[in-house]
C-alpha cells in the first residue's frame, strides 16, 4: 500500500505482524511515539490507526501495560488457543541484555549514524581483495567436508600452535579448542567449569557487565579496582569456600572499555596471587595484536607453569568479526571438557571459516595485515586525540591508549548521561555510556576510533562537545 494514506499503512503493517505470527496474542505493540517515528508521522495519525484496530477487536489499550494484541486477524481465535509466549520468554535461562545494550546493538546496524561506539575495525581496513583470494584458494583445494573433530580443524590448531609461540605460549594442538569467537569461549566456560553460586572476579569497569554470560548461569560478579597498570590483585577478597567456587577474568591488553594495558609487573603479581590462593584465571587477550606504540608484555599464559590460566584469542578484532573464529588454550582435560560441551551446543565452528583462518596464518599474510592495521589505528588514534584536545579540553579527561580501539572519557561538567545519550542519538551520533560497563561513579563514555571515518569522528566529537556545553550550561 505505498500510496495509501499513512494511517492505512500503519493499520496494514500491524495487521501483517499479527497475521504472520510475529506479534502473537499478548504481545505489547510499539509505543505511539515509536510508530510515529517509524512512519514519519505525528501521533494523531498513529492514534487514528490504533482506534480502527481497536474497533476491529485486534488490540486494546490496558492501563499501565500499553497496547496489547488480543486477537489474530484471520479467525479472531480466543486468547487461550495461542501459546503465551511472554511467559516462555520470561522463563528462559539466558537473561536478556540490558535495555540500553539492546538499543545500542540495534543502532549499531544503522549505517546513517556516526558510530562512536562500535568495537570493530572500519570497513576501510577490511582486506577484501586478500580475503577473496583466500576463499578462492580454499574453494579450489576443497574436498567434501563434514563436521570437524571436536577440538576443531587440525591444520588450524597446528597453525595456531606455531603462532602462539611468537608470544611465548607453548601449546600443542591437543590443548587448543577452536570456538566461534571469544563470547562462545566464555559461554562454554560458564556452562562447563563453574557451578551456580560461584564468584567471577573481574576488572571494573568491564565489557562483561554489558553481557549476562555468567549471571545467567547463576554466578556472582565481583568487580575489582583498577589503576593505570591494570587490575589490582590486592582488591580480591577470597573466602575459604571460594577455593573451588571462584575464577578471575581479566582483559589485560588494551582493556575494554578503558584501554588500559596491564604492566608486566602486574601480570606477575596476579599470577602469584592465583598460585597462592588456587584461583584459576581467564585471560581474554583478543586485543593483543592491536598494539600501536610497542608490543605488550607477554601473556600471563606464557608465564603459567601450573596450568592455572585459560587463554582466549580471536580473529574478530584483528581481521573480521564475520569469520567467527576464536580459540581457547588450556590444560588438556579442560579443553576436552569444553570441546564436549561445544559439540553438544553447535557440533563445531564453521568448517569453511576454519580453513580460511588456517590459510591466513600459514600464508604469512596475517602478520602483514596486522602491520597495516597498526599503522592505520595509530593514524586514527592520533587524529582523535587532536580533535579531543581541540573540542573537549576542560570538558573531559582521558588517557592515551597504547593500542586497541578505545578511549575512555570522563565527562567533567555535571550532565545527565542518559540525556546526553538521547540527545546525541537524535543528532545521529551513537556512543556507549560507562554505566553499561559497571562504571558506578562519575560520568564516563567509551569512544571508539576504529570504525568511523576520520571525517565522522571529528563531526561526532564536535557535536558531542556542543551538547555537553549545552547540557552543563
Amino acid at each position: 500500500m505505498p500510496h495509501a494514506p499513512k494511517y492505512k499503512q500503519i493499520i496494514q503493517f500491524i495487521k501483517e505482524k499479527i497475521a504472520n505470527g510475529e506479534w502473537p496474542i499478548g504481545t505489547k505493540i510499539p509505543s505511539q511515539r515509536s510508530l510515529a517515528k517509524h512512519f514519519a508521522v505525528n501521533r494523531s495519525t498513529v492514534i487514528t490507526a490504533l482506534e480502527e484496530l481497536i474497533a476491529d477487536g485486534l488490540i486494546e489499550g490496558r492501563m499501565g501495560k500499553g497496547t496489547i494484541v488480543i486477537n489474530n486477524t484471520w479467525t479472531l481465535l480466543a486468547k487461550h488457543s495461542t501459546p503465551d509466549w511472554d511467559k516462555y520468554v520470561a522463563a528462559g535461562f539466558q537473561q536478556p541484555s540490558r535495555k540500553t545494550v539492546q538499543e545500542i546493538n540495534q543502532s549499531e546496524s544503522n549505517s546513517t549514524l556516526i558510530q562512536l561506539s562500535k568495537g570493530e575495525l572500519s570497513n576501510e581496513l577490511f582486506p577484501l581483495d586478500i580475503m577473496k583470494e583466500m576463499m578462492e584458494k580454499v574453494a579450489h583445494n576443497m574436498d567434501a567436508f563434514g563436521y570437524e573433530e571436536p577440538k576443531g580443524y587440525l591444520p588450524l590448531r597446528e597453525a595456531l600452535s606455531s603462532y602462539l609461540q611468537t608470544v611465548g605460549i607453548h601449546a600443542s594442538p591437543s590443548s587448543i579448542l577452536i570456538v566461534s569467537g571469544a563470547l562462545q569461549a566464555l559461554q562454554l566456560m560458564a556452562m562447563g567449569l563453574l557451578q551456580s553460586g560461584s564468584t567471577v572476579f573481574l576488572d571494573q569497569p568491564s565489557y562483561l557487565y554489558s553481557l549476562h554470560v555468567f549471571q545467567s548461569a547463576g554466578m556472582r560478579m565481583a568487580g575489582l579496582q583498577m589503576d593505570e597498570e591494570g587490575l589490582m590483585p590486592e582488591s580480591i577478597k577470597m573466602t575459604p569456600n571460594m577455593r573451588t567456587r571462584a575464577i578471575l577474568y581479566t582483559n589485560p591488553c588494551f582493556q575494554n572499555p578503558t584501554g588500559v594495558l596491564m604492566s608486566k609487573k602486574r601480570r606477575e603479581e596476579i599470577l602469584a596471587f592465583s598460585e597462592q590462593h588456587h584461583l584459576p584465571i581467564i585471560e581474554d587477550d583478543i586485543y593483543r595484536e592491536l598494539w600501536i606504540d610497542a608490543p605488550p608484555p607477554a601473556p600471563m599464559k606464557a608465564m603459567d607453569k601450573n596450568g592455572r590460566v585459560l587463554y582466549i584469542g580471536s580473529f574478530s578484532k584483528t581481521l573480521s568479526p564475520g569469520l567467527r573464529i576464536g580459540w581457547i588454550v588450556g590444560p588438556e582435560p579442560v579443553i576436552e571438557r569444553l570441546s564436549d560441551i561445544k559439540m553438544q551446543t553447535d557440533y563445531g565452528s564453521s568448517s569453511l571459516s576454519q580453513r580460511v583462518a588456517a590459510e591466513w596464518l600459514t600464508s604469512g599474510l596475517y602478520q602483514k595485515h596486522l602491520e597495516n592495521v597498526r599503522e592505520q589505528l595509530k593514524i586514527r588514534r592520533n587524529f582523535v586525540l587532536h580533535v579531543l584536545k581541540t573540542e573537549l579540553e576542560g570538558l573531559a579527561e582521558w588517557s592515551v591508549p597504547a593500542g586497541g580501539f578505545f578511549i575512555w572519557l570522563k565527562i567533567l561538567p555535571p550532565v545527565s548521561m542518559k540525556t546526553l545519550y538521547a540527545k546525541s542519538l537524535s543528532k545521529g551520533i551513537l556512543f556507549n555510556s560507562g554505566a553499561i560497563y559497571g562504571q558506578e561513579r562519575g560520568d564516563y563514555m567509551r569512544l571508539s576510533y576504529a570504525f568511523a571515518s576520520c571525517e565522522d569522528l571529528k563531526k561526532g566529537i564536535t557535536q558531542l562537545s556542543g551538547l555537553i556545553k549545552m547540557l552543563s550550561g
